[in-house]
């Protein structure tokens, strides 16, 4: 091994590496810095999923039949590559031809050595690649792209998307969530040409305004994108999409984009039925927020305004449907055994186990309901109704779903639901669990 004291041994997933000290010694969001490997623990949900989204994608034909040629950009460990390898069924991982780009030497090394002490269990092939992301994926057509910055996404997009294979996914991660979610709006706008409100519903927007942004440059290359996942995460905001290349699908580019608008006002909310963005309802109570299409007329200081942002579903009900927990446990979870080479014991293995299957904690369940018109978050509806504690979203769902509504409690960053049922249902669901005071 050509890493100087050998590394330390340790456990993400499934999947072994080695590092130069544990997490716990201060590796994380804080200490990235020329010259060192960079391991980030709190981005072990995210890396859960991607396995997921990885498999379903094979299972799903979005790849092709032949090898699958993936990247993963600004890898630092490598470890996102080193798991779709090792956690992927083997006779899909060997299809996998993996490439792993970064700038520090001693990055790439750490990946190698992690590779060469701890082989994936199938196969697969694992390529480093010294440089910057930018010219490394021009290199060659490709089938999956990882992009996972730290900041702003915004300068490898393009040419990521001009390296995509006729039919393939893109992962996205973006740490510059203040821009994001509207509290550096200066940002926000040089960067994603937009605006977002700063309320709770901020981050949804964030990641909407990232699919319009994304959308618009694969419009440009004569590619479409179809969202399969969106997640808000601790730190980091996450899409996931397919790219198609097809121009008749680009040219209808707007019909996706539009805007979010707060309090709307009658004529709004009637605009966004209209447009097949909001469920029918009478208006006997008008909703916190709807959709409105990107030719609406808007004015765009108005405070009530966020985007221009993706109006379509920001996940695809399939895809998410099979991020089960017993889905995520049976590809990634470690499994306790009396000689484990870390020495981790049943409790320790568990806990692992935990993180796993939390990491898709509701996702499944959301996917039924992905398409649907409202994002509640049921802080935000308690002092809409002005009623008192804000309602359990899980009761609030049962009682939608037993009305003959879908309905079903939300994976996002706050305790919310999604449901496809007119306002008035939703208000009088809330109601009925806690009356006005």
């Amino acid at each position: 091994m050509s890493i100087a004291g050998g590394g330390v041994p340790h456990r993400e997933g499934r999947t072994l590496m080695l590092l130069p000290s544990l997490p716990e010694d201060g590796q994380g969001p804080g200490s990235k810095a020329s010259g060192k490997v960079f391991y980030n623990p709190a981005m072990a949900g995210s890396r859960t999923r991607s396995v997921l989204l990885f498999r379903h994608a094979l299972d799903m034909g979005f790849l092709g039949e032949g090898v699958v040629y993936a990247l993963d950009g600004l890898t630092a460990s490598g470890l996102r590559a080193r798991r779709w390898l090792n956690e992927l069924p083997p006779e899909k991982s060997e299809r996998v031809s993996a490439t792993i780009v970064d700038l520090e030497d001693e990055a790439l090394k750490w990946a190698e050595a992690s590779h060469s002490e701890f082989p994936p269990i199938g196969g697969g092939k694992l390529e480093p690649s010294k440089g910057d992301l930018r010219s490394v994926v021009l290199r060659s057509g490709r089938h999956w792209v990882d992009i996972d910055p730290y900041g702003s996404p915004i300068p490898f997009i393009d040419s990521a998307m001009q390296s995509m294979a006729r039919s393939g996914v893109m992962e996205v991660s973006a740490t510059d969530t203040a821009a994001l979610t509207g509290s550096s709006s200066t940002a926000l706008m040089r960067r994603y040409g937009a605006r977002v409100r700063t309320d709770s519903l901020a981050h949804d927007s964030g990641m909407r305004v990232m699919l319009a942004t994304f959308s618009r440059v694969a419009a440009r290359h004569d590619r479409a994108i179809v969202p399969l996942l969106s997640v808000w995460d601790s730190h980091h905001l996450r899409v996931s999409f397919r790219v198609l290349k097809s121009v008749s699908t680009a040219n209808e580019l707007e019909d996706s984009i539009g805007w979010r608008v707060h309090a709307p006002t009658k004529e709004e909310v009637f605009a966004s039925i209209d447009a097949g963005l909001h469920h029918e309802s009478s208006l006997a109570h008008l909703p916190m927020h709807c959709m409105l299409p990107l030719k609406f007329p808007i004015d765009r200081t108005d405070p009530r305004v966020s985007g221009p942002l993706w109006v379509g579903p920001t996940g695809d009900r399939v895809a998410m449907s099979s991020m089960t927990e017993e889905n995520a446990l049976e590809s990634s979870g470690p499994k306790f055994s009396n000689d484990d080479p870390l020495g981790w014991d049943e409790r320790r293995v568990e806990a692992e186990r935990r993180g796993v299957a939390r990491s898709v904690r509701h996702i499944s369940e959301e996917s039924d309901v992905i398409s649907s018109s409202h994002l509640v978050v049921v802080d935000d509806l308690a002092a809409w109704l002005g009623s008192g504690a804000p309602p359990s979203p899980r009761k609030i769902v049962d009682m939608l779903n037993e009305a003959g509504h879908s309905a079903g409690v939300s994976s996002y960053g706050r305790p919310s639901f999604r449901a496809n049922a007119p306002w008035e249902a939703i208000v009088e669901a809330a109601m009925s669990i806690q009356p006005p005071m």
